[in-house]
């Protein structure tokens, strides 16, 4: 059984703070529920620097400050494993991101030990400790939390302290911890931006098969929605679904009887949203209209110019013993192969011509000619 401090006072909490400012590594992970929320609700923060683990309660604290204060102390290395949903959680309580900041995940993966490797099968092939998963499905708002709950939380921290210093040892030695850290911002980028309503159309599924005029129907639509979600907190699907979005784009409903007609939205959207949704079509702006949603993956040559993209930076991943997954996903050879066809003045560079990935790709994707990316 794994010794523990169960946190949950101001005070106890501020001891602890103070202690961890002082700790190089600071191993964190959260326990949050979400079901019908846009945004998940939080249950429970781990801890633990090698000394003391603490698992916080966030339901009984009253200020969480001193802690969020911690995840941007530039001295100390945040390692998480597989931190997506973590660092929506930091952005949404705490208004912070972790930096710098140490994914295990992706550690292992640039260490060869394979792409998207869960913790439980990094601990145990690593440490040898077989970890028991049986609480993961657990209420984590609900009280009191039991024993076990709590040691599986606990356990979610303990070993992944042990894995640190064998995935950075063999980092250095790749001279890849740069490469780590660098991932480690990227992942923290826009986090604490408000979801944007002037783009959520965009967002939408089939979007690209609206024209322009049914596209300022669905922008609004789409921003309306966004913004009943966030104000309410519920997750956008428990608002309005996207094909009931499309269909009201399309058919575009002058009334509430030509709406109670469109078979796409449920009984419950009509009854509901019905009306409002009649007055949010009437906000369309039919003067500027959105460009068509260009498919870059619909046009000529796009198979053939992902192929032979994908040709090269494979030589790369099996000189360097890099995942493909992480080099240079399906969405990283899109993004460049749409650079490449549109670049203009100004533009972003893709991620693959940045940072270390740039530097082992850069020189085999300039040698592509524009006949063999088809353009």
């Amino acid at each position: 059984m794994l010794e523990f401090q169960y946190v949950k006072d101001d005070e106890t909490l501020g001891a602890l703070v103070e202690q961890y400012r002082q700790s190089p590594v600071l191993v964190l992970d959260t326990e949050f529920v979400r079901t019908r929320t846009y945004y998940a609700r939080l249950g429970l923060i781990q801890a633990y620097d090698g000394k003391t683990l603490a698992l916080i309660d966030p339901l009984d604290i009253q200020d969480l400050s001193p802690f969020w204060s911690l995840l941007i102390e530039p001295g100390i290395i945040k390692l998480v494993h597989s931190c997506s949903e973590d660092l929506e959680v930091f952005a949404r309580y705490g208004k912070v991101q972790p930096s710098p900041l140490f994914d295990s995940q992706i550690a292992a993966a640039l260490c060869g030990l394979g792409h998207g490797v869960g913790y439980a099968k990094l601990v145990e092939e690593c440490l040898g400790q077989t970890l028991d998963k049986g609480e993961s499905r657990t209420d984590w708002i609900k009280r009191p939390l039991t024993d076990a709950q709590l040691q599986y939380a606990a356990n979610d921290v303990f070993f992944l302290y042990q894995l640190y210093p064998m995935l950075a040892q063999k980092l250095n030695e790749l001279g890849r911890m740069d490469w780590l850290l660098e991932e480690g911002a990227r992942l923290t980028e826009g986090r604490l931006e408000r979801p944007s309503a002037e783009t959520a159309f965009l967002k939408v599924k089939n979007a690209f098969q609206l024209t322009p005029k049914q596209l300022a129907y669905l922008k609004v639509l789409a921003a309306w929605r966004l913004e009943r979600a966030l104000d309410r907190d519920l997750a956008l699907g428990f608002v309005i679904k996207d094909h009931a979005l499309i269909a009201l784009a399309k058919k575009q409903p002058k009334s509430l009887s030509d709406l109670l007609k469109i078979n796409d939205l449920s009984e419950h959207e009509k009854r509901i949203h019905g009306k409002e949704l009649l007055k949010v079509l009437q906000r369309a702006d039919l003067t500027h209209l959105p460009k068509p949603i260009d498919v870059l993956a619909l046009k000529p040559g796009y198979k053939q110019a992902f192929k032979a993209i994908k040709a090269v930076l494979t030589e790369v991943c099996e000189r360097e013993g890099l995942p493909a997954e992480l080099f240079c996903s399906k969405r990283h050879i899109h993004e460049y192969l749409e650079y490449r066809w549109q670049v203009q003045a100004g533009a972003q560079l893709p991620l693959l011509l940045q940072g270390w990935r740039g530097a082992l790709a850069k020189d085999c994707l300039d040698a592509l000619t524009d006949a063999e990316l088809a353009m």
